[in-house]
């Protein structure tokens, strides 16, 4: 009967170790199984982050478009706002509206008239061979204009200071008129294509149009504007247009 007795108490000294050899087992999976989960949990709670901010980022950059938009409008508005001058045309006036001279100076076209006759004479470009011919036959003969009462102007889109060096080059005796923007030589009906047609005006004393060619050549625009100021003075019919 011994042996059944030692076999009996090495059973239950077995059995009395498998449970804690089973708890041990078991309680290593409970302890990693909340670690995981914990983890997954604050990388995506820090991901989602950076992705909402980069969603609002462009919101406000086109909010800044729009503004700097508007705040462009009112200079183009007030560009398009500038009003032009009228068409002057025969028994039209010299319209007031003040331009800078081959000095700097401000001048008003409405007053040139008030005490002699005026002739503009228009060149496309300051100091080229057709506006230097057309500017020295008007200097040439600059005695016979002021002997008839007349005063001669240059007008073009050149910058006053062009104007001087081309005046003191050709020696010419007569102010030129600068109109950057073609302001009057438009009203005139000389301007195309942002260029100006070689033309001449002629005004009586008061500042009524009376006399106009456009175009004209360089060489005949100086002897046809003396011979229509001589032909209305000499109270004879005027030469056709």
């Amino acid at each position: 009967m011994a042996p059944r007795a030692k076999a009996t108490a090495e059973n239950a000294a077995e059995g009395a170790e498998a449970p804690r050899r089973s708890s041990r087992i078991a309680a290593l999976p409970a302890a990693e199984a909340p670690a995981k989960p914990a983890r997954k949990a604050s990388s995506s709670k820090k991901r989602a982050a950076p992705e909402e901010g980069a969603e609002e980022a462009p919101v406000k950059g086109e909010t800044s478009k729009k503004k700097k938009a508007k705040s462009d409008s009112p200079t183009e508005d007030a560009a398009v706002a500038v009003p032009a001058l009228e068409s002057i045309d025969i028994g039209g006036s010299l319209p007031t509206l003040t331009l800078k001279n081959e000095k700097g100076e401000d001048i008003q076209i409405a007053d040139l008239a008030n005490e002699k006759g005026v002739v503009l004479f228009l060149v496309p470009k300051a100091d080229t061979p057709g506006c230097t011919t057309q500017a020295c036959g008007f200097r040439d003969v600059y005695p016979d204009f002021s002997s008839v009462n007349f005063d001669v102007y240059c007008l073009s889109a050149d910058t006053s200071t062009a104007q001087a060096k081309w005046q003191t080059k050709k020696e010419l005796p007569y102010p030129l008129i600068s109109d950057p923007k073609r302001t009057l030589i438009a009203a005139l009906g000389a301007a195309e294509g942002g260029k100006t047609k070689r033309s001449h005006f002629v005004f009586a004393q008061g500042g009524k149009l009376v006399d106009k060619k456009i175009p004209v050549k360089p060489v005949d625009s100086p002897r046809l504007a003396l011979e229509f100021i001589k032909s209305i003075q000499e109270g004879g019919e005027a030469p056709a247009s």
